[in-house]
């Protein structure tokens, strides 16, 4: 893995720390080695358990002969697997690379490709996908199957269940680790593929310890280990996926203060057993993934009064789509004592805002506190005066990416250095109050949120237009009370060809994740296109929202 595509065009780091993930977690395994780790039902690792299963990943991905930062794939639902393979690629300094399984196969082997992934770790249920796209992956070396209970393992993988019954639980790497070693969290792309944020592992340390609840000091090293970790720490529940910046930095924050990961069996959403979840495991804090996930859990509740204690509760955080104050309200009502942060975070910038509604103090609907290190700036990059009303972009400097991997024209964009000091402007607009609170008004502002997902508009209109009697699409987000929003198109055919949206989306299907492809299709005889061939995006949405919902 080379670094060669951002280092002429990001400013270097100013750490003075060398915090590195896999340091921390084997000093912390070896302070409580019999405290739990990761939690799962029907199964549990405690952290000594916890290291010895990293350390045998570890040594099979260095037996591979690979170099140092190649990308290793988690291509896993939530699970104990999951947070393994993380600790066993940063283990043997590979650069852990998500993997988002609603992707079907052209955007597997796009982001494969493109991270330069020479390992992937697998659950069974994927089997038949990397069957069909495994030949044209010839840099992929390794290939770890997790038994799911669904495809049995194939012959070109190696079943993870043997590899626990290696007796060799110590790993001594043959490379040096480095507070520069890489975690590569990749994230939705505007011109329709994913882009690969490279967090430094002592950037993204400090940060997340900064909302640990059990804290290492700042200037200490692991060798400080006995003074910090005393005992058990928090108990997590990661809702949200794993594969996510979310669910992944939230579980790495209750981790970093020795404490413990719970994850849930079923693969989709179920408020039931999340629920269930939070009494069996003593869960403390849970992460979610706003009105997507706190709408059913209310509406559980309010069903189910008196079927949960939520004695152990008292932390709920959320990033990555809105979250209502009137959600927030009604689930207060159910637990009074209980802290509900939302948190303005994106892969390419942590610690941008955060609103924290108690019983005491309420917050409004997008409305968060300026963070510390960032501010709104217009389009030439000068801040923006608060109270002004005028609209601008977030800006957060200090601990931020060293930009995107293998493509130097985005890192520029995104990770400008402003008066010599670097920035990451991810493109979320917003204004700011007098006070320092910011109104959210969107990524890009046509940037469509769907469940927590990312959909970039452009992707799914060339898509779309790849259909043979289409001639412009224009692709556009509804609000939507369980999702937060909904993928809707625009879509003008050539000449007089029959309408028929049923088949341009089963066209979809083999090119686009399913949450991409568009709820509804409303044709129209032009999409309007300005003479520069720009779109109103508001008037179309205008035109979808009267046609789709009839207002």
């Amino acid at each position: 893995m080379t670094l060669n595509a951002t280092s002429k065009t990001t400013a270097p780091s100013t750490s003075q720390t060398n915090w590195n993930f896999a340091d921390v977690f084997e000093a912390i395994a070896e302070q409580i080695p019999d405290l739990p780790a990761l939690q799962h039902i029907g199964q549990s690792r405690t952290w000594k358990e916890f290291d010895a299963n990293a350390s045998r990943i570890a040594n099979w991905l260095r037996s591979l002969g690979v170099a140092k930062q190649e990308g290793f794939a988690q291509y896993l639902y939530n699970s104990p697997e999951y947070t393994e393979a993380v600790f066993a690629g940063f283990k043997a300094s590979l650069s852990p690379v998500n993997t988002n399984y609603r992707y079907v196969e052209e955007e597997l082997i796009y982001l494969w490709d493109n991270a330069d992934v020479v390992a992937v770790m697998f659950h069974g249920c994927f089997v038949k996908k990397i069957e069909s796209i495994k030949d044209r992956l010839p840099k992929i070396k390794g290939w770890l199957y997790v038994d799911d209970s669904t495809e049995p393992c194939p012959s070109w993988a190696i079943n993870y269940n043997e590899l626990l019954k290696d007796s060799n639980i110590v790993f001594e790497p043959d490379v040096k680790r480095s507070p520069d070693d890489l975690y590569l969290l990749y994230t939705g792309g505007t011109t329709g593929m994913p882009k690969g944020v490279m967090w430094r592992q002592d950037d993204l340390f400090a940060l997340l310890n900064n909302s640990s609840f059990i804290k290492w000091p700042p200037d200490s090293n692991v060798s400080h280990a006995k003074d910090v970790i005393k005992g058990k720490g928090m108990v997590h529940l990661s809702a949200s996926p794993l594969m996510h910046g979310t669910g992944v930095f939230t579980a790495f924050a209750a981790l970093l203060g020795g404490g413990s990961v719970v994850t849930l069996n079923k693969r989709s959403f179920d408020p039931i057993e999340l629920l269930d979840a939070i009494d069996i495991f003593g869960a403390q804090t849970v992460a979610i993934v706003g009105d997507a996930f706190a709408k059913p859990i209310l509406k559980a509740l309010d069903e189910n009064p008196q079927r949960w204690k939520l004695d152990s509760l008292f932390a709920m955080l959320s990033s990555g789509v809105m979250w209502s104050s009137q959600v927030k309200e009604g689930l207060l009502k159910h637990k009074s004592n209980m802290l509900l942060a939302d948190i303005f975070s994106s892969s390419e910038a942590i610690g941008m805002g955060a609103s924290v509604t108690t019983a005491n103090s309420k917050s409004d609907t997008a409305k968060f506190v300026l963070g510390p290190e960032a501010k709104v700036i217009d389009e030439d990059n000068k801040e923006i005066p608060k109270g002004s009303g005028q609209v601008g972009r977030l800006a957060l400097k200090g601990r931020t990416p060293i930009g995107y991997y293998k493509d130097e024209e985005k890192t520029n964009k995104t990770f400008p250095l402003i008066d010599g000091v670097r920035y990451s402007v991810p493109g979320d607009y917003a204004t700011v109050d007098a006070d320092g609170t910011i109104h959210l008004l969107g990524r890009g502002s046509v940037c469509i949120n769907t469940g927590g997902e990312k959909v970039f508009p452009e992707e799914v209109e060339e898509a779309i237009k790849e259909y043979p009697t289409v001639l412009d699409a224009v692709v556009v987000g509804l609000e939507d009370e369980k999702f937060g929003e909904t993928v809707n198109a625009l879509v003008q055919l050539r000449d007089k060809d029959p309408e028929d949206a049923e088949s341009i989306k089963l066209s979809l299907k083999n090119k686009l994740a399913a949450y991409k492809i568009p709820k509804n299709i409303v044709f129209v005889e032009s999409i309007g296109r300005s003479p520069s061939g720009k779109v109103d995006y508001a008037n179309c949405k205008k035109i979808l929202t009267k046609a789709v919902i009839g207002s």
